[in-house]
């Protein structure tokens, strides 16, 4: 890269930048074993993901969320604007714990809804600019490297500040979202245990491996984002110094 921080850029990319990434993929192959081995531990309940998220949120008294298929594997999630929980066709019809769990998952974010829980409510409001920061920051840092570096133009500093100011808020939103997703992941693994769906030893275990491992992608995410935003700012205040 023909910008450089007073040396070398060679170490600061390794660090910040292949680094997460590396992390990052890990995380995400644990999330498919995990899941893997998962899949292949019936609950002994013989309830199916969709059955399970449709019993929690009825015994917590919440009758306005719908429960649907999503397309993709590991594509779940819980949408709070239309009150519709999607699961995976792999949960929603999966009578594994890994399944249930998934589910469960989903649906102790339908209980956050309802119980108006902060940090929830938090981060679906900062969503939109999220959004903008994700797309502006990939614009404005590409515009900024070429510019700056190969044209020497003095609008390329301003534009990779705007990059990283992009990448900040990307990074708000991830930090904001590591509460949402450990509680709900706490409320999936309480609620299975207690209630019998899933038996304690080796169900809860698979359980639990397969939660904790989708919690590491979300901590990985946050770190490959700070790191982007620390190796464009060495390389912003690097050369300006």
């Amino acid at each position: 890269m023909p910008i450089t921080t007073g040396g070398s850029t060679l170490l600061p990319f390794l660090l910040l930048i292949i680094v997460p990434l590396l992390l990052g993929l890990w995380a995400q192959f644990r999330v498919r074993s995990t899941f893997g081995a998962a899949q292949r531990v019936p609950a002994s309940s013989g309830l199916s993901g969709a059955e399970v998220a449709r019993e929690i949120m009825r015994a917590h008294g919440i009758t306005n969320v719908g429960v649907e298929v999503s397309h993709g594997m590991l594509s779940d999630h819980y949408d709070p604007r239309a009150k519709m929980l999607r699961l995976s066709k792999e949960v929603y019809s999966g009578r594994s714990v890994a399944a249930l769990g998934i589910a469960a998952h989903e649906a102790g974010h339908a209980l956050q809804d309802a119980q108006h829980y902060g940090p929830l409510k938090l981060r679906s409001g900062i969503v939109p600019l999220a959004m903008v920061g994700s797309h502006v920051s990939n614009i404005a840092l590409l515009m900024g490297v070429l510019l700056w570096g190969m044209l020497g133009s003095t609008l390329g500093p301003t534009l990779l500040l705007v990059g990283i100011a992009g990448l900040c808020l990307v990074a708000l939103f991830q930090l904001i979202t590591l509460p949402v997703e450990y509680d709900a992941s706490r409320r999936a693994k309480d609620l299975l245990v207690s209630t019998g769906l899933v038996s304690q030893g080796r169900e809860a275990q698979a359980m639990g491996a397969v939660l904790n491992a989708a919690a590491l992608t979300y901590v990985a995410a946050l770190v490959a984002t700070l790191g982007t935003i620390l190796y464009y700012a060495l390389i912003l205040f690097g050369r300006r110094d």
